[in-house]
């Protein structure tokens, strides 16, 4: 079933986190019902505008999103993640470059890296995958406009953790950046961008990473889900 993330201005706080990390999993509402022990109506209401349900479905509807209660009510949102454990019996894989960019998707929040005035940077930006190159909008005066102006290589570098089973990925792309002088093009590839920068206006100035090398790893904790045991284990 096909059934999009719900407009957030109808969602509670709790509904608007449970259909993003549903959409995140590539979840419909029937898998999440199947995995939970509930009904895919029941979810579609949860998202969408019921009151916080009790506290075993809280526990129940937390593992059929691979996540944390805490998580879902926000209360980790204010915290460093990574701070559990590390998994027992976890392994590093390497990620082919096609699949680093499946990972990637077409947007989302990364961060850079690039060497400033004052040595080197790493801050959040939003992104847009258009034609193989990363789009990114930001400030006229800022480090990453500065370092595209200079045709500096900077890297970027996008991530996913799952806290309750201490596993997850990284994807890391290098290669120059520049600058979109204002006129058809940059409008072309803002029009494009599916989220303006969350960091406010004034950041309209669109940077184009040309990837030279893209690289990825992912961390896999055997007995997490879709992770086997292997043998002897």
């Amino acid at each position: 079933m096909d059934d999009p993330v719900t407009e957030p201005h109808r969602m509670s706080d709790l509904g608007r986190r449970v259909a993003a990390r549903r959409a995140e999993l590539g979840l419909s509402w029937e898998d999440v019902a199947e995995r939970a022990g509930s009904t895919a109506g029941y979810i579609e209401q949860l998202e969408e505008q019921l009151p916080i349900p009790g506290a075993a479905f809280l526990v129940r509807l937390a593992n059929a999103l691979e996540t944390t209660v805490q998580d879902l009510m926000g209360y980790a949102s204010d915290l460093p993640t990574g701070r559990g454990r590390s998994g027992r019996y976890a392994r590093m894989d390497e990620v082919d470059e096609a699949e680093c960019w499946a990972l990637l998707g077409d947007h989302g929040v990364g961060r850079v890296a690039v060497v400033g005035r004052d040595g080197p940077e790493i801050f959040p930006v939003n992104y847009q995958v258009v034609s193989g190159e990363i789009v990114m909008l930001t400030a006229a005066a800022g480090p990453l406009a500065r370092a595209a102006e200079a045709g500096q290589t900077i890297a970027f570098e996008e991530d996913r953790l799952d806290e309750a089973f201490s596993q997850g990925w990284s994807v890391l792309v290098g290669g120059p950046a520049r600058t979109v002088a204002d006129g058809p093009d940059a409008d072309g590839l803002q029009s494009r961008v599916h989220s303006t920068p969350w960091s406010g206006e004034g950041r309209e100035t669109v940077v184009l990473l040309t990837p030279q090398r893209v690289t990825g790893r992912r961390v896999l904790v055997e007995g997490a889900p879709g992770v086997p045991f292997a043998a002897g284990h």
